[in-house]
């Protein structure tokens, strides 16, 4: 091989073999990285097991199942979803095609049946199989979208999405963004801004509209291209007073709180007259209730200052703190 054409003034030319080594030795050093970190990852999933064990989404839906009382219908909604993205990653994972599947959803039934707490869920199974980036659950209602004046509206609305992208939205009593009633209101706005973002971005927002299910029902018969891009409708049933008792269980132990036996036979007696009652929100009637008979308890001991308290009467909820309820009264 010739010699070069010009020499820099105090350097060593390389002789041919050195030249070859030296233009090799990037490849060369590059081989070996490239066969560690090929050994390093970790192996394509061939069962369903191997995705599960990778994702841990089952902890998840383990404690769906522990945290929620009833519901057997959305927790196995839930699962079915799961269980079509686990076997979209087995797909994949043997080159087979897998569209992205729309994940938008409808969550109906009335307040305190737990449609917030399976969105945050639902979030948390989308991220570990890895469909969202982040997994977080942004909640708004038709306040934090719409405008109150002209070009209000699109800057809300596109403040809320930027913060949702890669997580779940989830818009409570969506209905309320639809006024056909009011020629003035920019709830359309926000619904047109909200359509191109659900089928843009679908593969990195999962949006939940929430509300009454009649309501819900009138507002996709009026927005037919919102209606279209829901894939699943989860309609969450009122709890039963069976199940309402176990909620308020699970509550006061969550807070080292418990019923005299006799205190339980009153709050089963409480829940019968509050159900049929106007406003009745189920688990979270149940928690305001909780939270006053507490404040009753609270004041039943603060009035006996003198008496030596211990954990038993700091932890026990009586029978007066519940029938002392106005429910009783009516």
């Amino acid at each position: 091989m010739a010699g070069p054409l010009y020499a820099i003034p105090g350097a060593v030319a390389p002789s041919a073999p050195a030249a070859a080594a030296t233009s090799a030795s990037p490849a060369a050093a590059g081989a070996p990285a490239a066969a560690a970190e090929a050994a390093a990852a970790p192996p394509a999933p061939r069962t369903v097991a191997d995705v599960l064990r990778a994702s841990q989404v089952e902890a998840v839906l383990d404690e769906l199942e522990r945290d929620l009382v009833g519901l057997a219908p959305v927790k196995q909604r839930i699962r079915d979803i799961a269980a079509l993205l686990v076997v979209d990653k087995l797909r994949l994972a043997h080159g087979l095609a897998a569209a992205t599947p729309s994940l938008h959803m409808s969550f109906t039934g009335n307040p305190g049946t737990g449609k917030t707490t399976v969105a945050l869920r639902m979030a948390q199974v989308l991220h570990r199989l890895g469909y969202v980036r982040k997994g977080h659950l942004v909640a708004v209602t038709r306040d934090d979208l719409v405008g109150q004046y002209i070009g209000h509206t699109a800057p809300k609305t596109k403040e809320v999405l930027n913060k949702a992208l890669g997580g779940v939205l989830f818009i409570d009593e969506a209905y309320y963004l639809y006024r056909p009633d009011n020629e003035r209101d920019y709830g359309q706005e926000a619904i047109e801004i909200l359509l191109q973002v659900m089928e843009n971005q679908r593969d990195d927002l999962v949006v939940i509209l929430a509300g009454y299910k009649e309501r819900m029902d009138t507002f996709f018969r009026s927005n037919p291209g919102l209606s279209s891009r829901i894939a699943h409708h989860l309609d969450f049933p009122d709890y039963t007073p069976a199940e309402l008792e176990a909620i308020a269980e699970r509550m006061l132990a969550g807070m080292s709180y418990r019923f005299a036996p006799a205190a339980a036979r009153a709050f089963a007696e409480y829940l019968g007259r509050r159900i049929g009652q106007p406003h009745f929100a189920n688990a979270r009637s149940v928690r305001n209730a909780l939270d006053r008979a507490r404040l009753r308890q609270a004041s039943r001991l603060f009035a006996e200052r003198e008496r030596v308290l211990g954990a038993a009467e700091l932890t026990t909820i009586e029978e007066s703190d519940i029938r002392a309820s106005r429910v009783f009264a009516q």
